[in-house]
């Protein structure tokens, strides 16, 4: 590996995912909301993966550069896309209306230091085995192939639930209810599991050597502290707290690794 050249993209890639951020800073303050920093997200990972590739041109193996590329802008794309859509038609998210409420000084520029800058810094942070994957020369091996397959089983886990979330929200008999159906009765986080094997997954592919294995590992751990401790599973079971059925959901469901419900016997007021 070219610890040089690997370096370089390192900065090439923050360059990336901080332009991805200021560019929709930048659009948010436009409209007026800042709830599309969460399709931003996405966005900036595929950025990353599409600089890196680009630069690791004759430094990594081609077949290699082009899975990582074709996995990590598949899965930010996609993400994308589906916050997109769900947010088509409606304000302020709440977290965000609730953080700029109480900002000290100007809530534009806490907003920049708070929400997009700090984004922009994790996504660098977890793309590292992306970037790393790209400058090994080896082909794929076995602990590649792997990762892409727990990466497929990610994306395929959270694929699926949001789509099951989206078809139970668009019928109208279940306003108010609680979804507790197909993946969402083996995990209250279908979505977030789904990212977990994903960083995961991507991180084997950076395991050919003990050194990257090394370097990249604080990435899927970064990640999987955002999914249950940080702004994923631990806000939203906040938010949702107070909703009728969802303390029964939550005593019969697991909380992110997928298991068959529990049996309860408190009353089902959601079902």
């Amino acid at each position: 590996m070219n610890w040089g050249a690997f370096a370089s993209n390192l900065a090439a890639s923050a360059g990336a995912a901080l332009a991805v951020m200021l560019a929709t800073f930048a659009i948010a303050l436009r409209l007026g909301i800042h709830r599309i920093v969460d399709i931003a997200w996405g966005v900036a990972f595929a950025a990353v993966a599409l600089v890196t590739w680009v630069l690791s041109a004759g430094y990594g193996d081609d077949l290699r550069r082009l899975l990582v590329l074709a996995a990590t802008c598949l899965w930010g794309l996609r993400l994308a896309l589906h916050i997109a859509r769900r947010a088509r038609g409606h304000g302020e998210d709440p977290r965000y209306a609730a953080m700029l409420a109480r900002a000290p000084g100007s809530p534009a520029r806490y907003a920049l230091r708070k929400v997009y800058l700090l984004q922009g810094a994790l996504v660098w942070l977890v793309s590292l085995p992306v970037q790393a994957a790209s400058y090994l020369p080896g082909g794929p091996d076995p602990l590649m192939v792997l990762g892409l397959a727990l990466w497929a089983a990610g994306l395929g886990f959270e694929a699926v639930g949001d789509h099951q979330l989206a078809t139970f929200k668009s019928d109208p008999a279940n306003r108010g209810r609680i979804m507790d159906r197909g993946l969402w009765a083996w995990t209250r986080h279908p979505n977030y599991f789904g990212d977990f094997l994903v960083w995961w997954g991507l991180y084997l592919t950076a395991c050919t050597t003990w050194q990257t294995a090394a370097l990249t590992l604080v990435s899927p751990l970064t990640m999987t502290g955002l999914l249950v401790w940080g702004s994923g599973k631990r806000l939203l079971e906040a938010h949702m707290a107070d909703r009728p059925g969802y303390a029964d959901y939550k005593a019969r469901t697991s909380g992110f690794l997928p298991r068959p419900p529990r049996r309860t016997t408190l009353p089902r007021a959601a079902r």
